[in-house]
């Protein structure tokens, strides 16, 4: 009896141990589950869609930069970043007492808000623009005036110019350093205008040499070449730049006589809509900075300029498409006076900032993402559900999860909606120089741009991109992990390059050399359009790209294996 007594006293502690070890070891795993599973769980459906309904409605009016309807949003994007306890990182202010509370003593605190206010300069052309080609002879000069929207166009800097200067014939003013190919490696372009065609070699002739070679990846990818060229010009010294275009006429955009109502893809009308395009916007800076107008010239001006140099454009063409050798010259006996005015004025912005602090207070890692889009013309309102209302819900949706951790991160995490993409990256431009003004080590940034929409092709309506820095390999490493390791439902295409550019605000954080990963689901017909409405919405796509975003940021912010790199350090 007291034998059976003690097996069974013995079979009641063993069990009572064992229902012990099982307690301990749910409470462990539920509570390391925990700090990513409580941040997943966060991440819900119902908050996206009522996020992305606010910022993509008509109230918020398109969200141009410095509009009442993006200083809506704004407010709206602080609110979510106070709810969810994220710490005010924008401009410091001080509190106004009293003149009874300075009697009592109390003086003036500062404190962060949550906004990072800076000033753009909005301008356009003015009405005076003036363009005359000057040919010289030993003994004798003569010019001829052109006439402003009937022989040229301008695209101005933000102030207005008047100079005269010698003529280089540029090319495509095209690289490619694989190639070996530089329009301009053998010119001197200070203080001259450069004449340029569009394009590059070969591009006319797909059978040709150099349009194997330099082909690019798509429109978009032909439109950021062109628009870097101006850069590329500038950097070199160039004043102005002159663009030829032989075989198309320039004027029909310049005609004023309105015979047929204007079609465009969602009205007609009898004028044109008021354009967001019609006004550019640069930030101040401290100097007159890059300021190098461009003109586009008819067939006729540009013959004027080439007449007598040796310069022969459609033989050119035709040479370097095949042989892939530069023609670069100064055209000697030419030059061109111009006289380009300006209207422009101030515009107030704001990006929003928040703060999650880390272990390690000043080592930051930014996720960012442009809250602007293209306003309201003529009672249109372009709303911008994919872009980029869907990448601003993903940054405050990042920053929910993150809270809903419990736990504070290793690297402190900056939170950004940027405004100002639309014109030129302005917003993320304004707060990656103030970070370099500040010595703020950056080491990271994540960039949602369009995250939410699907190509025409995409029939499992799962594709996405995601760029990133190449030397940092682990950032491929690590989202293809995490998309197995919790079965998200998306089929990515990596794109990884040496200093990721583009036109999304990734671009001023690679030009630091501060490495980044950027998500983008699909370019599709309605960008830039009125119809980029909540009713195309993918949203399960938009609610994983967001998961993996949450995923990768967590694990970055909380380990260093993603800082290894393939890049051998500088030797000392």
């Amino acid at each position: 009896m007291i034998y059976l007594f003690q097996i069974n006293l013995n079979q009641v502690v063993m069990k009572k141990i064992a229902v012990l070890f099982i307690l301990f070891f749910s409470f462990y795993f539920s509570y390391s589950q925990n700090e990513v599973e409580k941040g997943l769980d966060a991440l819900t459906m119902e908050s996206i869609k009522g996020q992305l309904g606010f910022l993509a409605s008509d109230w918020t009016e398109g969200r141009s930069v410095g509009t009442k309807g993006a200083y809506m949003a704004a407010d709206y994007i602080a609110s979510m970043f106070e709810l969810y306890g994220v710490k005010p990182f924008g401009d410091e202010v001080y509190s106004q007492p009293t003149r009874s509370q300075r009697m009592a003593g109390i003086r003036p605190e500062a404190s962060n808000t949550y906004y990072q206010n800076f000033s753009l300069v909005q301008y356009e052309p003015g009405a005076e623009q003036k363009f005359s080609v000057v040919s010289s002879s030993p003994g004798s000069e003569s010019a001829i005036d052109f006439v402003y929207q009937t022989d040229f166009s301008v695209n101005t800097g933000t102030v207005g110019q008047t100079a005269q200067a010698g003529l280089v014939f540029a090319g495509y003013a095209f690289s490619d350093d694989d190639a070996g190919y530089d329009d301009l490696e053998k010119i001197d372009l200070k203080g001259k205008i450069a004449v340029v065609l569009p394009g590059y070699p070969g591009y006319k002739d797909s059978s040709s040499t150099g349009f194997e070679k330099f082909e690019p990846d798509g429109r978009w990818a032909q439109y950021r070449r062109e628009r870097d060229k101006r850069d590329r010009l500038a950097e070199a010294g160039a004043i102005a730049i002159i663009q030829l275009n032989p075989g198309t006429d320039p004027t029909l955009n310049w005609s004023q006589n309105r015979i047929y109502p204007v079609k465009g893809n969602y009205y007609e009308a009898d004028e044109p809509l008021s354009s967001y395009y019609t006004t550019r916007m640069a930030l101040p800076g401290k100097e007159i900075g890059s300021n190098v107008p461009t003109f586009v010239v008819t067939e006729r001006v540009g013959n004027a300029i080439i007449s007598g140099t040796g310069v022969d454009i459609e033989a050119f063409e035709q040479e370097v498409a095949n042989d892939l050798k530069p023609q670069s010259k100064l055209l000697n006996g030419k030059s061109v006076a111009f006289k380009t005015t300006v209207n422009s004025e101030i515009v107030k912005a704001r990006n929003v900032v928040g703060i999650i602090e880390g272990e390690k207070k000043d080592e930051y890692i930014v996720v960012g993402g442009h809250y602007d889009h293209l306003g309201k013309h003529d009672g249109w309102i372009w709303n911008g559900a994919d872009d980029n209302a869907s990448g601003t819900v993903g940054v405050m949706s990042i920053a929910k999860a993150f809270k809903a951790t419990g736990k504070k991160p290793e690297r402190s995490v900056i939170f950004a909606a940027w405004t100002g993409e639309e014109k030129g990256l302005y917003g993320s431009r304004y707060f990656v120089d103030q970070a370099k003004e500040n010595d703020m080590n950056v080491v990271l940034n994540l960039n949602y741009d369009m995250i939410a929409r699907d190509t025409e092709g995409d029939s499992a309506k799962n594709q996405a991109s995601m760029s990133y820095t190449k030397a940092n390999y682990n950032i491929e490493e690590t989202t293809k992990k995490f998309i197995d390791q919790y079965d998200i439902n998306l089929d990515l295409s990596y794109s990884p390059s040496e200093r990721p550019s583009g036109g999304s605000d990734h671009a001023p954080f690679a030009a630091e050399d501060i490495p980044i990963f950027y998500f983008m689901a699909a370019m599709h017909p309605d960008y830039h359009q009125p119809s980029d409405e909540l009713d195309k919405v993918n949203w399960d796509k938009m609610l994983d790209i967001i998961r993996i975003g949450f995923l990768n940021t967590w694990e970055f912010a909380n380990s260093d294996d993603w800082m290894r790199t393939k890049v051998q350090p500088e030797e000392d």
